[in-house]
């Protein structure tokens, strides 16, 4: 008869968050240390250049809490991007972790959708499949409400994260922005209005917190996430993208911008009905520094991940990942909610999958947990460059 030990006492605090994500750049500003903290003592600024979490109490300085000294240990339990992250979230939502060649992570169905209702395709991003879902998981009392990303009443595209309890509210965040939006900072609004029954629509680097929370047992911090959307995501921008590169070089006003995609290159819709594109490494410079060392563009721990890398603007990629997501996924589609074909009959979407997940999971540094770099080929050498012949100068 075998005896296992017990698991390891989990005594990680703020600071080895601090000495293991914050300061090496594996921080994604996901804001999931912050509103999960009992103590209240972990600060964030939603702003261009930030998006970083600090420790608010002096008694120990930056790099240490007087909380965590006295068993504390919140913060690193609620981190995506602290310790074995990848093969624990997998574990709690799987029952195993990836294998090698599952670069976009675990899944049981990929399909393509959109929504039915008319209103919530155009208004979506896409198929309108994120809209859809949520104001179904509404009307259906699976949620109370759902942490998204809206925007400043003053500007158009200053993304900020709220709650969205109403039909109409869930519509009137729709579409996306490419800058950053830490979307679990909602939970404090959901926390005063009493509400515990919420889903959570986010980057791979945000829905990746919960699972880690039940994995490393956080406690009450993590229960009201219910339902995880994640948003497959190369990267985000900072806000100085707009006046810098799209006004400054292009003459697009921010306030006069209708609607943006990627597809290979920036779409901007404008809204006397012009439309331009931009190319993709021109946008570089403006790369969010949290999304440097991101290995996660498929949002491999949500419940369902959606994105629109397809052929055309009409409908949205869609990964069913876990049970609860296929369940929700196969009654939307009972009742005439969203319409679905196999992903498998757009190619170029499934080749996109592939390859951007490579692409990110080869930023993950080799110093860090080495599972979100397992099975990742190595770049292609490029052949040398002959070297150009001579020019003779005219005598």
């Amino acid at each position: 008869m075998t005896i296992e030990a017990p698991p390891a006492r989990w005594t990680a605090q703020w600071k080895e968050l601090y000495a293991e994500v914050i300061t090496t750049g594996l921080c994604t500003g996901c804001a999931g240390c912050v509103v999960t903290c009992p103590h209240d003592v972990i600060g964030y600024e939603h702003e261009e250049g930030k998006y970083v979490p600090f420790h608010l109490e002096e008694e120990l300085g930056a790099d240490n809490c007087i909380h965590g000294e006295k068993g504390c240990t919140t913060c690193t339990r609620a981190c995506p991007r602290f310790g074995a992250w990848e093969s624990a979230a997998d574990t709690h939502l799987f029952g195993r972790v990836r294998q090698p060649d599952e670069m976009a992570g675990i899944w049981r169905r990929l399909l393509l959708t959109r929504a039915t209702d008319a209103d919530q395709h155009a208004k979506g991003q896409d198929g309108g499949f994120v809209s859809a879902m949520l104001i179904w998981l509404l009307a259906n009392d699976y949620i109370e409400a759902a942490m998204v990303s809206g925007v400043e009443d003053d500007d158009a595209w200053k993304a900020k994260p709220v709650l969205a309890r109403t039909p109409q509210e869930v519509l009137a965040t729709a579409g996306s922005r490419y800058t950053y939006c830490a979307n679990p900072l909602a939970l404090r609004d959901a926390k005063e209005a009493g509400l515990s029954r919420l889903a959570l629509v986010g980057m791979g680097c945000q829905t990746s917190s919960p699972p880690i929370m039940w994995d490393r047992k956080a406690g009450k911090a993590s229960r009201p996430f219910l339902f995880n959307i994640g948003l497959l995501c190369s990267k985000t921008f900072d806000d100085a993208i707009f006046p810098e590169l799209f006004e400054a070089k292009y003459g697009l006003a921010k306030a006069d911008m209708l609607k943006m995609n990627i597809k290979g290159v920036f779409q901007v819709w404008m809204r006397d009905g012009s439309y331009h594109e931009i190319d993709l490494k021109e946008c570089h410079h403006w790369t969010r520094t949290g999304c440097l060392h991101c290995p996660d563009f498929a949002a491999e721990h949500a419940d369902i991940s959606t994105g629109g890398i397809g052929e055309d603007n009409d409908w949205t990629l869609t990964i069913v990942r876990t049970e609860l997501g296929e369940e929700v996924l196969d009654r939307m589609l009972a009742d005439g909610t969203i319409l679905a074909r196999p992903a498998q009959e757009d190619e170029k979407a499934m080749k996109l999958l592939r390859l951007l997940s490579i692409v990110s999971r080869r930023r993950w540094p080799a110093t860090a947990d080495p599972a979100p770099a397992v099975g990742v080929p190595p770049p292609k050498k490029k052949a040398p460059t002959a070297e150009p012949a001579a020019t003779a100068s005219p005598s």
